[in-house]
């Protein structure tokens, strides 16, 4: 198979993921990331790639994530978000805590017993603040091995699991028996947020119209721009540094656009650029053995539990001193734990539809900050070694 051919399986696999995930429901409760994951994995394990792949798989995801961060960041309205409610905004900072004080305490307590602690603190504080495509960003700043990779995110997949299966069934009842109470009389102050629809946030419906698809081919040209830019800028710093420059820069320009109205006013950005991200979690996946994944520390996915649940825990307990409701809680929880796509999900099961746009809002600053934390947190931490 050629390198040319091999781009084009993957490339139309993950849109067939993609499609299928947006027709039948119970796939889309999956998620078509962890779809293509699975799918890679299966396809690294039994060999039927040809001799000679590993270098198209490597090729696609060098290119994927740098592609993907400005599109998603270009459907940011960044001077809206001084608007969010009040008790938002603090409980969005009990949760940035909680995530922080959890991976640090894990470092401490796992560091001796896991490869690169320091970058698995890192990838870590990109997936917990933001989400799966800042981790896949922050893997390639710190240029982390590709099986420790896959097993950080092998058991994010498996404890998250487990914890968004308690958040959509027990954990409101729970947590109100601590919290208050959501006020629905004194709900969630106006935000003012022009985001996309909370519906359309996983939807690639009308993406091939020629109103939509014109536009999002000039941001798909826009967003390599800004990855040509990164890559030059990367020419003139030492070797050490060349990817956190990178990808530092490319999240930078990316934000700079989303403040250019009519970037930010082109549709399914958002989408194009998680459907790239769904195009690398095959390649990075198939990339990997299973059987030799689990052979591996198992302090990893210990360190995964604390930090999931940890933080969690940890932002409870500061929302019971400072009387932020259950509801809020949760939504701001999933807004950093499991990023944008879920908060509808997550605010359905909770059955109050008030809090999504202040979630989603949430989960885009976490989009945006967490590739500057997790390269910070890892090279901080690693001071400490």
């Amino acid at each position: 198979m050629s390198s040319a051919l091999l781009v084009l399986f993957y490339l139309l696999a993950s849109a067939l993921i993609v499609f299928l995930c947006n027709r039948f429901k119970w796939m889309n409760s999956v998620g078509p990331i962890i779809w293509a994951y699975g799918i890679g994995l299966i396809i690294g394990s039994i060999h039927i790639l040809p001799e000679g792949s590993l270098k198209s798989l490597n090729s696609i995801t060098e290119v994927a994530v740098p592609l993907a961060i400005p599109l998603i960041l270009f459907s940011l309205n960044f001077k809206k978000w001084v608007k969010l409610a009040k008790t938002t905004f603090i409980s969005m900072l009990t949760a940035f805590f909680g995530v922080l004080a959890a991976i640090v305490i894990g470092f401490f307590i796992f560091r001796d017993s896991i490869p690169e602690p320091n970058k698995v603190a890192g990838m870590l504080t990109g997936v917990y603040i933001g989400g799966t495509a800042n981790m896949f960003a922050i893997k390639t700043a710190l240029e982390v091995d590709n099986n420790l990779f896959i097993l950080v995110q092998t058991y994010d997949m498996v404890i998250c699991g487990v914890s968004l299966m308690l958040i959509l069934t027990v954990a409101q009842r729970g947590l109100e028996l601590i919290l208050p109470k959501f006020n629905m009389s004194a709900a969630v102050e106006k935000s003012g947020l022009d985001f996309q629809e909370e519906s359309e946030f996983d939807s690639y419906t009308g993406i091939f119209r020629k109103e939509t698809l014109l536009p999002l081919l000039v941001a798909l040209l826009l967003s390599g721009v800004i990855v040509a830019i990164g890559l030059a800028i990367m020419s003139l710093v030492p070797e050490s540094s060349k990817m956190v420059v990178v990808i530092l820069t490319i999240t930078t320009l990316g934000l700079g656009a989303s403040f250019i109205p009519k970037v930010n006013r082109i549709k399914k950005t958002f989408q194009l650029g998680m459907y790239l991200i769904v195009v690398f979690s095959m390649a990075i996946a198939s990339m990997a053995d299973i059987r030799m994944i689990f052979n591996m520390a198992d302090g990893l996915f210990f360190y995964v539990l604390i930090a999931v649940f940890g933080s969690l825990i940890l932002q409870v307990v500061l929302s019971k001193f400072l009387k932020i409701d259950a509801d809020t809680t949760i939504i701001t929880n999933t807004a950093f734990i499991f990023s944008v796509p879920f908060i509808p999900l997550v605010a359905g099961a909770l059955k109050n539809k008030e809090i999504i746009i202040s979630g989603i809002a949430v989960g885009i600053i976490g989009y945006a900050a967490s590739n500057y934390l997790g390269v910070t947190v890892s090279y901080l931490l690693g001071l400490l070694m």
